[in-house]
């Protein structure tokens, strides 16, 4: 606590400015405030007792961020990376289980509607309102699995004004991603609202051992539609529909072996746990996947949903209804990293959500909601490791159905005690079961070719039944002051967050054939999270903001996956870690010394740890095997780094009517570890920093502009992820990019 206290002190003497100014909440937003939803009601951002960073659509793209992974330099302590989906890591709390029995730590929204799979995520980036992104336990008002914090995609809803819009945006590695806009009005009560987009680039991977036939482009290759509608009758009574489609295809291969960024890796023989030789090699050398492809790999995958808003207020009461359904198809095929073998994947999902909020507000003291919540995800699924053991065998994970459904209700208020001093309170009951049938086999047949050719079916030896079911149930509360001061608004609360437990491969002994495992091994607890955090949003001058946020985290019953061959092949097996604890201090300030340069500036320092974890294993170094165990106490977790800020500057030069915008920004994040807990292995980043630079000029309006940008000037090959053993491979963030944008809208 004590360097906790420290950090805070030097943080607030080395940029001591402002960010959030007081009004109330009826006012429009000027002077780069804006209204954000993260109470499920409109507020000011400003205004908002919530460590939360709000993006707009226009600032997305004059940044040209186009996919999530992108915000990592726009939000503090946010690590978003591919994996098995996208990977959502905020302040040092992230799940590494994307499979479909495993839920993410950070609620991933679009429109407020929850997206369970983090493979479905990233298509869903296009004409855009805004991002926000909430840091902390939301267990409230979110309630399902935000122990980590919430990602919510607004996109546009329909206007009534005619209106279209076209962006589009050209670099290096055949990077093209253009949004296609067109807003009809259709009387004065409906409007429509159609948005179309293509995302493709190629491998970010040389392919250093080519194969006749097979390549490793293109890496994504994705087309997304959207269409919505907006029927508002009266001022006090309104429907959205909002209908999606994605076909989302390219080349899953995103890694390279292990011993191209590390030599001296430490594994098997755990006790030592030393980390490895960063050999920080060329990127173009680091880069060249050196092991041939022996079959073509690609991704082939469908998105499709619907969802509708209806918001009907009568005085000071509002109610919402907010429903949704939603399918993915998922068909993909894989190398592995060092060649061995191939997996194909197979699988079928859909998720539905019903919620409903009434809120109470006015101009009185207080403001209050209620609401229920009802969420259900089924799915079916099969996935196969290819001659993994032994030649012409297929070992997998046939499943169907496995089956996720959580029922919560929940309250929350506000009320104003004296003039701008208000106290919050809110409470969440939530019940969730889990369930899943399915099995682990091996498969024989009579050939297996190299090029994916399988020839005849012989016979399937079911290792184990993968059958269980468990109800979990939790009740998450907030509480909270917050004070508007002259400066701003100062804030406090204490929150907490759950996520539910789950279940690994097998099935509980006596609970049928092929059943071997213990309660206690079949199943794992929910993670818990209790928050403590203060926070101030000031505004000391129009051309001075500082926001500040301090937090210290109690973590219980952290879920963390490993690979284990308890079920006669490498699976992945969850349990819960003991305790961890989150320290951290997050300052941002915006500078503006005239009315052409703006200065943004951001610090945040993190101390994010394991506090008791000592996972065991069994030694196979040593005949017999003996039972041992590994202390990971006082080691940081994954992806947070101590330290990480933000310098950026942005210079607006007036020509003629329009202006030409120069824009620079280097972010920096100190060493972090990427341990690979599967094998025991001890891998890290070091320090790095990353400079984007980009020139634009703006029509007069903004009717049309056109930009070059440059990104990762250094052309860093920053770890996202590294492991060893069968699965070994590192994957790393964009190296250099470079390339050109333009848009038009009237």
């Amino acid at each position: 606590m004590r360097k906790l206290q420290f950090a805070c002190l030097a943080s607030a003497l080395s940029l001591a400015a402002t960010s959030a100014y007081a009004q109330d909440a009826s006012e429009a937003p000027t002077d780069g405030d804006i209204v954000v939803t993260a109470n499920r009601t409109s507020s000011l951002l400003s205004k908002t007792p919530i460590a939360m960073t709000a993006v707009g659509g226009d600032d997305l793209i004059a940044s040209g961020i186009t996919n999530p992974t992108q915000l990592e330099e726009s939000v503090p302590n946010l690590s978003n990376v591919r994996g098995n989906g996208l990977q959502i890591t905020i302040r040092g709390v992230t799940s590494t289980d994307g499979t479909e029995k495993g839920d993410p730590s950070a609620a991933f929204m679009v429109n407020g509607v929850y997206l369970a799979r983090p493979q479905a995520q990233e298509v869903s980036f296009f004409d855009i309102e805004r991002v926000e992104v909430l840091r902390g336990p939301q267990g409230t008002l979110y309630g399902r699995n935000s122990t980590a914090g919430v990602v919510n995609i607004l996109t546009v809803q329909p206007k009534f004004e005619f209106g279209a819009r076209a962006d589009v945006s050209y670099g290096n590695f055949n990077a093209l991603n253009g949004t296609a806009v067109i807003n009809v009005p259709a009387g004065e009560t409906i409007a429509f609202r159609v948005a179309a987009n293509i995302d493709q680039r190629d491998s970010y991977l040389i392919d250093g051992a080519p194969n006749d036939g097979v390549t490793l482009n293109k890496f994504k290759d994705n087309k997304s539609v959207r269409l919505s509608a907006l029927f508002k009758p009266t001022p006090d009574l309104s429907l959205l529909l909002v209908g999606d489609y994605s076909k989302v295809k390219g080349n899953p291969t995103n890694g390279v072996p292990t011993t191209q960024f590390y030599s001296n890796i430490t594994s098997g023989g755990r006790q030592n746990f030393s980390a490895p030789t960063y050999l920080g090699a060329d990127p173009d050398v680091a880069r060249t996947l050196s092991r041939t492809q022996a079959q073509q790999a690609f991704r082939n995958n469908e998105e499709k949903g619907v969802m509708g808003e209806l918001n009907y207020t009568l005085g000071n009461v509002t109610l919402t209804y907010l429903g949704s359904y939603r399918e993915s198809e998922r068909k993909e095929f894989s190398n592995a990293a060092n060649g061995a073998f191939s997996a194909d994947f197979a699988g079928k999902y859909w998720q539905t959500s019903q919620e409903v909020r009434l809120a109470y507000g006015g101009d009185g003291p207080l403001q209050a909601q209620i609401g229920g919540y009802y969420f259900k995800e089924k799915s079916g699924i099969a996935f196969f490791l290819n001659n993994l053991l032994g030649a012409n065998t297929r070992f997998g994970f046939p499943q169907d159905p496995t089956i996720a459904e959580n029922k919560s209700v929940f309250g929350q208020a506000t009320y104003e005690i004296v003039p701008d001093l208000k106290i919050t309170g809110g409470v969440r009951y939530s019940h969730d079961l889990k369930s899943r049938v399915g099995n682990t086999v091996v498969d024989y047949y009579d050939s297996i070719g190299t090029s994916y050719s399988i020839g005849n079916f012989i016979r399937r030896q079911i290792n184990q039944n993968n059958d269980a079911k468990r109800t979990f149930s939790r009740v998450t509360w907030r509480a909270g002051v917050d004070y508007d001061t002259s400066l701003g608004l100062i804030f406090a609360s204490v929150s907490t967050g759950y996520k539910a437990g789950g279940f690994n491969d097998g099935c509980e002994i006596g609970k049928g054939a092929n059943c071997a495992l213990p309660a206690e091994a079949l199943y794992y607890d929910p993670e818990t999270l209790t928050a403590y955090e203060a926070g101030f949003k000031f505004r000391f001058s129009p051309a001075f903001r500082l926001n500040g946020t301090i937090f210290h985290y109690d973590y219980a019953g952290l879920q963390l996956s490993q690979l284990s061959d308890i079920c006669g092949g490498p699976c992945q097996v969850t349990t819960n870690a003991a305790k961890a604890k989150v320290d951290g201090v997050e300052l941002d300030a915006q500078i503006q010394p005239s009315d052409r340069l703006t200065v943004r500036l951001a610090l945040n320092w993190l101390d994010a740890r394991y506090d008791e974890y000592a996972p065991a294993y069994n030694d196979t170094s040593v005949t017999p095997n003996v039972r041992r165990s590994v202390n990971f106490a006082g080691r940081a977790l994954n992806r947070s780094p101590k330290w990480s800020w933000v310098a950026g500057a942005n210079y607006v030069l007036p020509v003629g009517e329009g202006r030409i915008v120069f824009d620079a920004q280097t972010a920096a994040r100190s060493r972090y570890e990427v341990t690979d807990l599967a094998n025991f292995a001890y891998f890290y980043q070091p320090a790095a920093t990353k400079t984007d630079v980009s020139v634009t000029y703006r029509a007069p309006e903004d009717r049309f502009y056109f930009a070059a940008f440059a990104e990762n000037l250094e052309n860093n090959l920053v770890v996202t992820g590294a492991s060893t053993g069968l699965f070994g491979a590192v994957t790393f963030a964009d190296p250099r990019t470079y390339g050109v944008r333009a848009g038009v809208k009237f």
